[in-house]
């Protein structure tokens, strides 16, 4: 089998260690962090690489797809999950898409829905850290203090950097808990460290739990059971459920001009 993965950044590490393990062949294209801020941006950049890969390059606008040769894909994995609607109305016209149950990346890093249903009946205000968000952006803690007060100050002045500043950092009183994910990835002691230094400036807990790759794993291996993952045949589209399948395949694609809904309230990505 051959799969082309369309996943965030974030996951790049996690992705290449299930691929290195998975059967199949697998082809990557990684788009850059962020993407969930902006939905219509994030539905508009995958589908352009699901266009792409699906119809591949000899694909000309035009009514008539007969012409194309076969797909180089048996399916198109999307490493995203619900993300802010961000991929609502995705659709593939020849090959199957595939994409985990979940409502943000966490999903994908805990191993499971009901692993972050746990931990959040346990714990408020959440700030999650793993290897990926750390490495690909910049984390709450002293060094995006650092970062976002200089760019206040040569922007604004600095009478009104600490003004800024105070505004900005309002929404960390929401938090109280630095959780890092640990893969046990190379990184994983550089990781520990600097969400414990994180945690120690802005006054948080520091907690940390053992990630669980067994859906990536499954998820690059082929092993798509309904549960846990989304089929969306060619000609159909994602639409969200607002229940806990969180996602379903339609036919059509009434659902592309959706709203941005409210985010799972176990989630903290739109703060990123």
């Amino acid at each position: 089998m051959r799969y082309a993965f369309i996943g965030c950044d974030v996951l790049f590490r996690e992705a290449c260690l299930a691929a290195a393990r998975s059967s199949a062949v697998l082809d990557f294209v990684m788009l850059p962090q962020g993407l969930h801020n902006t939905p219509a941006e994030l539905r508009a950049r995958v589908q352009r690489e699901v266009d792409r890969l699906d119809r591949g390059p000899e694909y000309v606008e035009a009514e008539n797809t007969q012409e194309l040769p076969a797909p180089k894909y048996d399916a198109i994995l999307l490493g995203y999950a619900l993300c802010s609607n961000g991929v609502v109305g995705i659709t593939a016209h020849r090959v199957p898409l595939v994409i985990p149950r979940g409502h943000d990346c966490i999903t994908l890093l805990l191993g499971s829905m009901q692993a972050y249903s746990d931990y959040f009946a346990s714990h408020r205000g959440i700030y999650w850290y793993s290897s990926g968000w750390i490495e690909r952006t910049m984390q709450p803690g002293p060094d995006r203090y650092a970062l976002t007060r200089a760019h206040y100050a040569e922007q604004y002045g600095e009478d009104n950097a600490d003004y800024l500043m105070e505004m900005e950092q309002g929404w960390y009183k929401e938090y109280h808990w630095a959780t890092y994910i640990n893969w046990d990835l190379p990184t994983a002691d550089h990781d520990r460290a600097y969400t414990k230094a994180c945690a120690d400036y802005l006054g948080w807990q520091y907690d940390e739990v053992q990630g669980d790759p067994r859906l990536m794993y499954d998820f690059l291996d082929g092993a798509w059971d309904e549960e846990r993952f989304l089929t969306v045949r060619p000609g159909e589209c994602i639409e969200p459920t607002h229940d806990p399948t969180i996602v379903k395949a339609c036919a059509g694609c009434a659902c592309h001009g959706v709203a941005q809904f409210e985010p799972c309230p176990m989630s903290n990505t739109l703060m990123r």
